[in-house]
């Protein structure tokens, strides 16, 4: 669906919903271990004075106690999928302040958890705390709040779907992965383009973003069901490791990295753990350890014989977005086929399929 809705009434609020879970961008420095920890979000936004020169509104909602990212949880993706939710009439966008350890988890399992998202939704922290002079957060805080409330001239927002802002690149969430642990640079998009560049003014690429129908209501959805297992191929794995985890009565999903376009060592009992495994309803999605490319298993016979062992394809996902779609599916649908019939969807922009398919 175009942008081409002229006649539509939207209803803007010309307010934010401030979102804080935690993570670097709220932390303060405690004065006797000097180790950071997470402070309230109201007291450090209060010294920011930037943002009295935002004329949109901003609302703060905070997570108490705040948590560091690596404590990131489905059940607490579930309670953001709510507060979103709950309070969607009333602000025109969401900005969500996260740690960056897990933010491209969160933004690829809020993509799946919020349908028919028609807001934005935008994800952003800092590898500085805010109130450290040298921060990158003020800029990573104040555009991401731009960003939410940009607009067309009909009110329509520019952007709106669930996205990573840092450090001047605007990226879908679910094609997005953390490449740096220390610089500022510390998010890219490898199979997909950036949906915006911000400069001295901020330029979208529109042709790049999702365009929903704006006359849905959004469908939150909240099951998600973790018994997963991101599976890493590499050269001298050892079959008796691998039996352990395939044998796993609760797994029901494998997220296996392979080699280039998808291949693996062609070994007699790998292929028959697969099969195995995959003919007892254990869904297997093959994606690349590659971090730019895509998945094609019929492009060498390594590849083939995955296919053939009932493996199916993730294409361009990353691991992230493959885990927690994954997740999503298996949280609402008890039928394995269900299942995989779904991953080979792009749901939301979140892999490049064949222009066959």
């Amino acid at each position: 669906m175009s942008y081409e809705l002229k006649n539509m009434a939207y209803n803007r609020k010309e307010r934010i919903l401030l979102i804080y879970t935690g993570g670097t961008i709220g932390m303060g420095r405690n004065q006797k271990t000097g180790a950071l920890e997470p402070l309230d979000f109201k007291l450090l936004a209060s010294q920011t004075s930037e943002l009295e020169y935002i004329s949109t509104g901003i609302e703060v909602y905070q997570f108490n106690p705040p948590i560091d990212s690596s404590d990131m949880t489905p059940r607490l993706w579930a309670q953001l999928v709510r507060i979103i939710a709950d309070h969607y009439d009333e602000y025109d966008g969401f900005v969500i302040l996260h740690g960056t350890d897990t933010m491209a988890f969160t933004a690829s399992a809020l993509s799946f958890m919020l349908e028919n998202l028609t807001k934005p939704v935008i994800l952003t922290g800092s590898q500085l705390p805010i109130g450290q002079l040298r921060t990158d957060g003020k800029e990573n805080l104040i555009t991401s709040i731009e960003i939410a409330a940009a607009h067309h001239e009909n009110g329509l927002p520019i952007v709106p779907e669930v996205c990573i802002y840092f450090s001047g690149k605007l990226l879908r969430g679910n094609r997005s992965t953390k490449i740096n642990a220390d610089g500022f640079n510390a998010f890219e998009s490898f199979n997909y383009p950036h949906l915006a560049d911000a400069g001295v003014t901020i330029t979208y690429h529109e042709e790049h973003i999702l365009k929903p129908d704006f006359s849905r209501p959004l469908t939150p959805h909240f099951a998600l069901d973790p018994n997963v297992v991101v599976f890493t191929l590499f050269p001298g794995v050892q079959d008796n490791i691998v039996r352990h985890v395939l044998d796993a009565p609760e797994l029901r999903g494998i997220i296996m990295r392979t080699y280039g376009s998808g291949n693996a060592p062609q070994r007699p009992w790998l292929m028959k753990m697969l099969k195995d495994a995959s003919y007892r309803g254990v869904n297997i999605i093959n994606i690349s350890q590659c971090a730019a490319g895509t998945v094609e298993m019929a492009r060498y016979d390594t590849g083939y014989q995955l296919k053939n062992a009932g493996v199916i394809s993730g294409f361009d996902s990353t691991v992230e977005s493959a885990v927690t779609k994954l997740m999503h599916l298996q949280g609402h649908y008890s039928d394995f086929r269900q299942v995989r019939q779904n991953m080979c969807r792009n749901m939301r922009g979140e892999i490049t399929l064949p222009k066959s398919q």
